[in-house]
């Protein structure tokens, strides 16, 4: 079974997000919704959302800039803007800034969910394969770039590219990989450091690890192959 599309919704208005994120859902999105701007911003930026939904007005930031400033940032993400603003200057701004869409409200789902479909689309026939792992070599690579790793830090990787999308708690890596000997759990943050130097920028690789707190180390994004 397919999985559904990981959507961000970006609003200020928390019943607007709730009545975006039920509406989309129905359409077969996984939807999350952020109410701020620099909440936001980091979930654009990162791996783990195949596509956003911004609203221009956030209250007092704007979606606009939101949108520049993640583009800015590397967000390759769809982007599709709304807003009850309909005249050219606005929509103009908004497509100037980065966004693929611009909506007018009020909007039919249906309508919406479309043209997130296309952006989809679009966006999947230029994406780069997904990266891969070499046990021969220990080695990642994704397009022009390879990528050395330690023993360590391939099985750190393998294990966290076999439960992507699924935090992993720090405790559970540790016993995964050092166990028996006399590390602390630290260790693991150390590793992880090391692995997130090493694939910068994480766009290159389509995967980011980030932390979840209280919850561990995960693995969002396109997982590389074995």
């Amino acid at each position: 079974m397919t999985e559904p599309t990981r959507l961000l919704v970006v609003d200020d208005d928390p019943e607007i997000c709730s009545a975006l994120a039920r509406g989309l859902a129905l359409h077969g999105f996984a939807v999350e919704t952020r109410n701020r701007a620099d909440t936001a911003l980091p979930d654009l930026t990162g791996a783990g959302f195949s596509a956003a939904v911004v609203d221009v007005m956030l209250g007092a930031d704007s979606g606009v800039e939101l949108v520049r400033t993640a583009r800015a940032q590397g967000a390759q993400l769809p982007i599709v803007m709304l807003s009850a603003l309909s005249d050219v200057d606005h929509r103009a701004a908004g497509l100037e800034a980065g966004a693929d869409d611009y909506m007018v409200k009020p909007f039919s789902f249906e309508e919406l969910a479309a043209r997130l479909r296309v952006q989809e689309r679009r966006a999947a026939a230029t994406r780069p394969a997904p990266a891969r792992l070499s046990a021969a070599d220990k080695s990642l690579r994704a397009g022009s770039r390879h990528v050395h790793l330690t023993d360590r830090e391939f099985s750190l990787l393998a294990l966290l590219a076999a439960h992507a999308g699924t935090p992993l708690p720090r405790g559970t890596i540790f016993d995964a990989l050092w166990a028996g000997e006399s590390s602390s759990e630290n260790v693991v943050d150390v590793y992880i450091g090391y692995l997130r130097k090493k694939l910068k920028p994480a766009s290159e690789f389509g995967f980011e690890i980030v932390t979840v707190r209280h919850q561990g180390f995960c693995l969002e994004g396109a997982a590389p192959l074995r």
